[in-house]
């Protein structure tokens, strides 16, 4: 089977890495895969041809110019000549299901991931989403949503219900550990020991990430626990972003941050954290929470999109921007005893494993792509 996947781009984030994990699962020749970017290459993209994947890069730079990138797509698509076109997220979906259909293409699968549609977005891409939502009877074959709660927002906008289906992201286990050692050696390059508690977040800083709200909480957690500090790892999340370190250095316990900015060893950075905050105000399936949770790391949450269903039984779930919240359940995580607060996160891994493991969600998107040329729609 040949497939297309097309994203707007391939920059690190959570649509970006599951296109790869999905990509490189099918890496096994029985399919042939070939990846459009509408933007840039991406350190994804980068990674993707290192594996002798196909990626194209269209170089858009703005939504004017969409008519250029339909009729670069459609004559690639038209050249490649797919059994089935994947799109990610509404800008994909949009000009590469009109791409598609015009290259003569049916089996069109669009991809949909956010939850809060109020919040984290333009009005270009509420204009987009609104679109989708009056085509979606028509270009796509099946409709992907990555949570739950994702499916229900958009039906409520319109979208055609009986097309759409969830499939929960994945997570291939044995990437999600730290060599030995690791561990120590990143908290010993923080100046930190054993003897301190590390509390952190991972992810871009972004206002849908709601950054603010765990440096707040952050705050309150240090005025109580003395032996408590704080890693903040992501794209943005470093000593070049003033709005943040102005938050920060407010809290009069700047000491007890280290901002590492964008890492690729997420593992090891996981593995030094004894409790991991989810702090979003919006989320669609939050792929950092079950990171985390493949990593062993209790978590603490804000309850938006999927993931308290995520986290299930394996954490606390508090309400969204409600640092005083956040801060209580933080303090709840890291006073446990240690052999009760490592048990936790081991109870999260084993549901990693069994829920959410990569083999599951492979398994799920084939019978989707089975279900596209098997049952071929108008």
């Amino acid at each position: 089977m040949k497939m297309v996947h097309i994203i707007v781009g391939l920059d690190l984030g959570g649509a970006e890495l599951m296109l790869s994990r999905l990509v490189n699962s099918h890496n096994n020749g029985l399919h042939e895969t070939v990846v459009l970017s509408l933007t840039s290459l991406g350190s994804v993209g980068q990674y993707l041809r290192s594996k002798n994947i196909t990626v194209h890069a269209l170089g858009m730079s703005s939504f004017i110019h969409s008519p250029i990138a339909v009729m670069k797509l459609t004559k690639l698509l038209r050249q490649h000549q797919p059994s089935i076109v994947q799109t990610w997220m509404y800008h994909a979906d949009l000009l590469g299901g009109v791409a598609a259909r015009l290259a003569g293409c049916k089996n069109i699968v669009w991809g949909v991931r956010t939850t809060d549609v109020s919040k984290g977005g333009s009005r270009a891409t509420a204009w987009v989403r609104w679109l989708c939502a009056r085509l979606s009877g028509w270009v796509p074959h099946t409709i992907v949503c990555a949570a739950e709660a994702s499916r229900r927002v958009h039906v409520a906008l319109g979208y055609r219900a009986d097309r759409m289906v969830v499939i929960s992201n994945g997570f291939d286990l044995p990437y999600w550990q730290a060599p030995s050692g690791a561990r120590e050696t990143l908290r010993t390059q923080c100046g930190w020991n054993e003897e301190v508690l590390i509390l952190g977040c991972l992810g871009r800083f972004n206002t849908v990430k709601d950054v603010k709200n765990f440096v707040s909480a952050a705050e309150l957690v240090a005025q109580r626990l003395p032996n408590v500090r704080f890693l903040m790892v992501g794209g943005g999340m470093d000593a070049h972003n003033t709005l943040l370190g102005g938050w920060i250095a407010d809290t009069g316990f700047a000491e007890r941050f280290v901002l590492l900015g964008e890492r690729s060893d997420v593992p090891v950075c996981l593995a030094a954290m004894d409790v991991f905050a989810l702090s979003s105000r919006t989320e669609g399936f939050p792929n950092v929470v079950g990171e985390a949770m493949a990593m062993g790391v209790p978590c603490v949450v804000t309850d938006v999109g999927d993931a308290a269903y995520l986290l299930g039984d394996c954490g606390l779930v508090v309400p969204p921007e409600d640092s005083v919240a956040l801060a209580r359940g933080m303090t709840q995580l890291l006073e446990l005893p240690v052999e009760q607060r490592q048990a936790l996160g081991q109870q999260a891994r084993s549901r990693i494993a069994l829920e959410f493991s990569m083999e599951r969600c492979v398994l799920r998107f084939d019978a989707v792509y089975r279900d596209v040329v098997n049952k071929p729609r108008n």
